[in-house]
């Protein structure tokens, strides 16, 4: 497995357009669009800062993980994703090294990337999103 890049931090927001008057009006960092992944319960914004991305997260059910995340810790830092070359393959050689995986196989995220979830205590505490774009 190798890690090409940081994809992009997640950030848990009670709303979108609230977080967007900080993100854009105060640090100039403009949103590229707004998406629904309705599989995740959550609504995505993306704002490219060089090769990275921050994602905020929004969620559209109360019973959406990333309501469940603001409701228990507040709004805050979701998640970590790095990029890597081939999802499918590093997911089978993390599983075949014992590391403890919250998606076993890859499944849809925002702007069409294929994400798997690592759980955090098998991170040191992070939640870390694997992306294949």
């Amino acid at each position: 497995m190798r890690a090409t890049v940081v994809d992009h931090v997640g950030i848990a927001v009670k709303s979108i357009e609230g977080a967007l008057k900080f993100w854009e009006g105060t640090l100039g960092v403009m949103c590229t669009g707004v998406e629904e992944v309705a599989e995740q319960k959550v609504k995505t914004a993306f704002l490219p800062i060089k090769d990275t991305e921050i994602e905020l997260l929004e969620p559209t059910a109360d019973d959406s993980p990333v309501a469940k995340f603001i409701e228990k810790k507040g709004e805050g830092i979701h998640h970590l994703a790095i990029r890597v070359d081939d999802l499918d393959k590093a997911l089978e050689k993390l599983k075949a090294q014992g590391v403890r995986l919250i998606d076993e196989k890859p499944r849809k995220g925002a702007g069409g990337a294929r994400i798997a979830f690592l759980h955090p205590a098998a991170t040191g505490g992070i939640l870390l999103e694997l992306s294949e774009r």
